[in-house]
C-alpha cells in the first residue's frame, strides 16, 4: 500500500536548471552563424576579377566589389586585369649573323571578360607561362629580318613590327598588348669597334669633301679676280685711259718710298726722281 511517503528508490531527484551553460550554447550558435555569414562574403578589389571555384572546379566569375559564395565549398582566386609591365633580357641573331642582346619592356593587360577562360586554360601564372616566352620568340623572329646596322637606324620600324607580331601571338590567349619598347641594343665588342671605325672613316671622307669644295670655291674666286683685272685692263686700253699719268698713279699707290741701292739694266719705266724730296715739281 501506498503510505503517503516517497521511497528513495521510487523517486528521482530533479536537477536544477543551469543558466550559464545555456548562455554558452547560445553564444556558440551566434558565433557559428557569424562565421558562416562572414565566410559567405568576399570582396574583389578594383583592377581585378575573381574566379570562383567550387571544390576546385571553375564555377563563375566575380566582378569588383562585394560578392557572395558558399562557405567552405567555394574559393576565390583574384586575376589582375590592370596594365602590367614585363621587362626581360633577350638575345637574338641579326640578318647578317651578328649577336644582338637587348632589354625588352612590354605593357599588356588581361581581357577582363575572358579572365575565367584564361584561368581555366592557363592558370593565374599566365605571365610566366605565355607572355615571357612570347616576348623572346617575337624578338628573335623580328631581329632576324634586319641587319645589325638596320636595327640601329630603323629602330622604330623594328619596334612596330615586334609589337604587331607579339599582339598577334597573345591575342589568342586573351592577353592584350599595349606597347612594345626596345630599351637598348648591344652588339659584340668587335662589331662595336667596326662601327666606330666606319663612322670615323665616313667623317674623314666628309671632311675631305668639305676641304675640296672650299678649295674649288677659292680657286674660282682667284680666277674670277684675275678675269676681272684682265677685263679692267682691256677696258682701259680700249678706251685710251691707260695713260702714263695713270700708270704713275698706280705705281705710287704701291711704292713704299724707298729706292733700291743698286739699279741697273733697262731704264725704269717711271722716273721716280721727280717724287723725291727737293725735286722740282713738274
Amino acid at each position: 500500500m501506498f503510505d503517503g511517503k516517497f521511497n528513495s528508490n521510487q523517486s528521482k531527484e530533479r536537477k536544477p536548471f543551469n543558466l550559464n551553460r545555456s548562455w554558452l550554447g547560445i553564444a556558440g550558435l551566434v558565433l557559428l552563424a557569424a562565421v558562416i555569414v562572414l565566410a559567405s562574403i568576399f570582396v574583389v578589389p578594383a583592377g581585378n576579377v575573381g574566379v570562383v571555384t567550387r571544390f576546385g572546379a571553375v564555377s563563375r566569375q566575380a566582378n569588383p566589389g562585394m560578392n557572395l559564395r558558399i562557405p567552405f565549398a567555394e574559393g576565390v582566386v583574384l586575376m589582375n586585369v590592370r596594365t602590367q609591365k614585363d621587362e626581360v633580357p633577350a638575345t637574338a641573331m641579326s640578318k647578317n649573323l651578328q649577336v644582338v642582346t637587348s632589354a625588352i619592356a612590354v605593357n599588356y593587360h588581361l581581357d577582363a571578360t575572358k579572365a575565367l577562360q584564361v584561368f581555366q586554360d592557363i592558370g593565374p601564372n599566365y605571365a610566366d607561362i605565355i607572355v615571357a616566352p612570347a616576348i623572346q620568340n617575337t624578338f628573335k623572329a623580328v631581329t632576324a629580318r634586319f641587319t645589325a646596322e638596320e636595327l640601329i637606324t630603323d629602330r622604330d620600324v623594328v619596334r612596330m613590327e615586334a609589337e604587331d607580331e607579339l599582339a598577334k601571338q597573345l591575342s589568342g590567349y586573351n592577353i592584350i598588348v599595349e606597347n612594345f619598347n626596345i630599351v637598348n641594343f648591344d652588339f659584340s665588342s668587335e662589331y662595336q669597334a667596326a662601327i666606330e671605325s666606319k663612322q670615323v672613316a665616313q667623317q674623314q671622307v666628309e671632311t675631305s669633301k668639305q676641304k675640296l669644295a672650299q678649295a674649288e670655291i677659292d680657286a674660282q674666286a682667284v680666277v674670277a679676280a684675275a678675269q676681272g683685272q684682265a677685263d679692267a685692263q682691256k677696258a682701259l686700253r680700249d678706251t685710251g685711259a691707260l695713260t702714263q699719268e695713270y700708270l704713275n698713279y698706280l705705281f705710287l699707290t704701291k711704292w713704299n718710298g724707298t729706292l733700291p741701292q743698286v739699279m741697273g739694266g733697262a731704264t725704269p719705266m717711271i722716273d721716280v726722281s721727280q717724287y723725291l724730296p727737293g725735286a722740282d715739281t713738274p
